[in-house]
């Protein structure tokens, strides 16, 4: 691999981007262990993909906003290191494949010369902040949630707290009631609220807790009503520090946040929050939100001259995809991207777009779509004329032509069947026959190529989920139907049943007789209130015959968007090819992460070397644990198995038990005295469990 170096202004960025450089070299070498490197590799926003030896790399987008520069500065990166293909996520990522491995550290250098990052874009982490695309223009809003969506992006990036958690943590904000951000189904979301007391405002938000999606999907549970804005910041770590200590870490299918709350029990869970909060950096956390709205200015450019007068397409365009803004004057557009992908001669003549005429800002939606923002009503069919010049100026945005559907067996290792194949041929039907319903927005499609829900089929009020199933000896791809799933607004949701399963070559014909019967005898209702009405084995019925897995044909043996018959494959990762000592491994990354104790404590980030120290006292106690080949699944857990192995056995003395001398990180505000007294403690009980281990491998 060629090595590098970069010129970016931020140390702690390129520390970061050499870091990872150094990483992959030890891994091409066989020096670290293959499942600590992909920890380290994801974390960096490098995910393996279903084809071998290539990368997806995964662009980290805060709610989605990207400003002209950093949009050339993505389709510069794609055109170098990948395809030229970009793909919108439904977490207002983007994402761009086929990238090597070796070449991941230079790509990331240049997009951080515009303020892009991949940092935690995967992983074990927080993931993407997500907001509504609305932010700051919702007519409905009580006031902007951007700054506070971009303050808690901006806080827990790179945050001790939450760098090697059990499972990723998903955080939302809405923009107003309608929830179009979806806490219900996130571990933390934030619907906001405004209290009028003593005829002041006050601002907050509502706050949900514990969602998610994925093979057993939980609705958030409601943790307040209103929480001032001063406290998201404190509430939040408070809550992560909790999951990163008692989640779940070996069974990785219960690890999710969720299952945590699920078997604390609620109650117990925000006691253990509450008895956190004297740990925190800080008790209150004030977001500068007026500053950030001062900053914003409305565009005023000088109006172009049209080619040509704009006909009955513009006016059925408009319809759908012209968006009120609570600006006088001024409207949003909703560009539709066909399953998210679009290409860098688009992004590149949208940048000069919104740069010339608009705020010089898109923002990436949960549809996966993008929205221009702040245009000038007069300059809503100039938009239209340039949007048609790039291929982008389909109408049906956020309708029920426009389906959601992850990327699948295109580039996942875990796709079992075709998303992106059945979404192409369901908005097909819709475009054809069903033309009526290109202006319902009541009514939401979504697809995943597995049980993960990445497409967030679980949710939709018709969902498809990737799946296989058998004809004799023969395995097809296959669609699970699920039906009654939707948004219902203010932190409430529910999820879809799981009806039936049929071929995915019937998907299309499974959707018609859906739509066809709900045409027919609907009258008039909502489809949430008919699916209620007729309950799910109406439905069944209703699919029965499309089901029967006896009438297959040779046909339904090809999934949509291939030519060769059909096969289950599951990608796999990197190997190593040699092994590994991981007990040295964790006794080494336990030794970094008390280095970083040590930087952080010299900078005066006393709460972050606290966390550091107490990471490394983990790692270092899970090594010896592994020594005696003793399992493990939560930090907490190693704890307590640690005392009863090592210290009530007598085999370490620490002068008390290794419960007490840890846990001190919860009893204590994080003072300069106490950091100080931590970090010493921590140092020399690593060094008394390293020298256990040196004398246990000499013995």
């Amino acid at each position: 691999m060629q090595s590098f170096r970069t010129e970016l202004e931020n140390p702690i960025v390129e520390r970061d981007i050499l870091e990872l450089e150094r990483k992959i070299a030890l891994f091409r070498e066989g020096k670290i262990d293959e499942e600590k490197f992909r920890s380290l590799r994801l974390a960096r926003g490098v995910y393996g993909q279903r084809q071998q030896g290539v990368q997806m790399i995964r662009i980290k987008l805060p709610y989605g906003r990207v400003n002209s520069a950093q949009l050339r500065r993505i389709c510069k990166v794609s055109e170098e290191y990948s395809t030229g293909r970009l793909h919108i996520t439904t977490r207002q990522d983007i994402q761009i494949h086929y990238v090597s491995l070796d070449r991941t550290p230079q790509l990331w250098a240049e997009l951080e010369r515009d303020d892009v990052t991949l940092r935690e874009a995967c992983g074990n982490t927080v993931r993407n902040v997500t907001a509504s695309e609305l932010a700051g223009i919702d007519p409905k809003e009580p006031f902007d949630v951007t700054p506070y969506a971009d303050a808690t992006f901006r806080y827990f990036l790179r945050n001790p707290v939450c760098q090697e958690m059990g499972r990723k943590f998903k955080m939302s904000f809405s923009s107003s009631d309608e929830d179009i951000a979806l806490s219900y189904l996130h571990d933390l979301g934030f619907i906001p609220k405004v209290k009028h007391v003593d005829g002041k405002e006050t601002r907050g938000f509502k706050v949900m807790l514990g969602g998610g999606l994925g093979s057993q999907p939980r609705h958030a549970d409601l943790i307040s009503e209103f929480i001032e804005t001063d406290q998201i910041i404190p509430f939040t770590e408070a809550v992560l520090r909790i999951f990163d200590r008692h989640g779940e870490r070996a069974r990785r299918n219960k690890a999710r946040m969720k299952f945590l709350v699920k078997d604390l029990g609620l109650e117990a869970f925000l006691d253990l929050v509450e008895k956190e909060k004297k740990a925190l950096p800080f008790s209150s956390f004030p977001i500068d939100a007026e500053n950030y709205g001062q900053q914003r200015t409305l565009p005023s450019p000088e109006s172009p001259v049209l080619e040509k007068e704009p006909g009955l397409d513009f006016e059925l365009w408009k319809l759908t995809n012209v968006l009120p803004q609570k600006q006088a004057g001024y409207v949003a557009i909703g560009v539709k991207v066909p399953l998210g992908d679009f290409y860098i001669d688009q992004a590149r003549a949208l940048a000069d777009l919104v740069e010339n005429y608009a705020n010089n800002e898109v923002r990436f939606t949960l549809r996966q779509n993008f929205l221009i923002r702040d245009v000038r009503e007069d300059l809503v069919p100039f938009f239209y004329q340039e949007l048609q010049k790039i291929g982008l100026g389909q109408r049906g945005y956020n309708t029920l032509g426009d389906i959601t559907a992850c990327p699948g067996t295109d580039t996942c290792n875990l796709g079992i069947a075709s998303s992106t194949g059945i979404a192409v041929e369901l908005e097909k039907v819709i475009l054809e026959e069903y033309p009526q319903y290109l202006q319902n927005r009541d009514l939401v499609i979504k697809i995943s190529g597995c049980m993960n829900a990445c497409g967030q089929h679980n949710m939709a009020h018709i969902g498809f989920q990737g799946m296989s199933m058998k004809s004799g000896k023969t395995v097809i791809p296959a669609l699970q139907v699920l039906l009654g799933g939707g948004n219902l607004g203010d932190g409430n949701g529910r999820f879809a049943d799981k009806v039936t399963k049929v071929p995915s070559r019937r998907g299309p014909q499974a959707l018609r007789v859906l739509l066809d019967d709900f045409e027919k005898n609907a009258g008039g209702i909502d489809f949430l209130s008919y699916y209620d009405k007729q309950g799910q084995m109406y439905f069944y019925d209703l699919l029965k015959e499309l089901s029967d897995a006896s009438t297959v044909t040779q046909s339904d043996s090809v999934d949509w968007g291939h030519n060769e018959a059909y096969e289950v494959a599951v990608g796999v990762g990197e190997c190593a090819g040699v092994v590994i000592d991981l007990v040295a491994t964790l006794l080494l990354e336990a030794l970094e992460k008390l280095d970083q104790g040590q930087e952080a404590l010299e900078q005066g980030r006393w709460s972050d070397s606290i966390y550091h120290h107490y990471a490394g006292l983990i790692n270092a106690a899970k090594a010896l644990l592994l020594s005696e080949d003793v399992s493990t699944n939560s930090y907490a857990n190693i704890i307590s198995l640690f005392d009863e192995k090592f210290i009530e056995s007598g085999k370490i003395n620490l002068e008390g038990t290794f419960a007490e001398k840890v846990y001190q990180i919860n009893l204590n505000e994080p003072t300069e005295n106490f950091a100080k007294a931590y970090a010493k403690q921590a140092m020399e009980i690593y060094n008394l469990l390293k020298t256990y281990r040196e004398e246990e491998v000499e013995a």
